[in-house]
């Protein structure tokens, strides 16, 4: 089943309570489903203006390589011109460390969620917290 747009959103109204519940500073949060495409966006007051773009790279690139975006930072240590050349052929788009996070479900991946604006840990623990809250599995990597 696909994700929809009422879900994008829940999940995004969640990230944002967890922000605050834990202190975050503001964040930017995309939702994308599982062709990579922008279902929903927030932009926290105070968050600056790259960040819509930083956090579709973040879960574009879950998306596209099938992993969070923890497991391409990962992966980037030990062959950094492969991410290199994947970024090439994502057009620049793909910003592999913390904060981008698959949601799957029953083993399938339904869309990937993007945060920046805190720490990359902080962005993929509120994602995680958010995609589970809503019922889905989160793959961070």
């Amino acid at each position: 089943m696909p994700l929809t747009l009422k879900q994008a959103q829940s999940i995004i109204n969640d990230c944002l309570e967890w922000r605050t519940a834990n202190g975050l500073k503001p964040l930017t949060v995309a939702v994308l489903d599982s062709a990579g495409c922008l279902l929903a966006l927030a932009r926290e007051d105070g968050a600056s203006n790259l960040r819509p773009e930083i956090a579709q790279g973040k879960a574009r690139g879950a998306i596209g390589m099938g992993l969070g975006s923890r497991a391409l930072f990962e992966r980037a240590k030990v062959e950094p011109f492969f991410i290199q050349a994947m970024n090439a052929l994502a057009e620049g788009s793909l910003v592999p460390v913390a904060g981008g996070v698959l949601i799957k479900q029953k083993g399938a991946i339904i869309g990937a969620v993007g945060i920046t604006g805190d720490s990359s840990d902080n962005d993929e623990a509120c994602a995680i917290a958010a995609i589970e809250k809503a019922g889905f599995v989160a793959e961070g990597g």
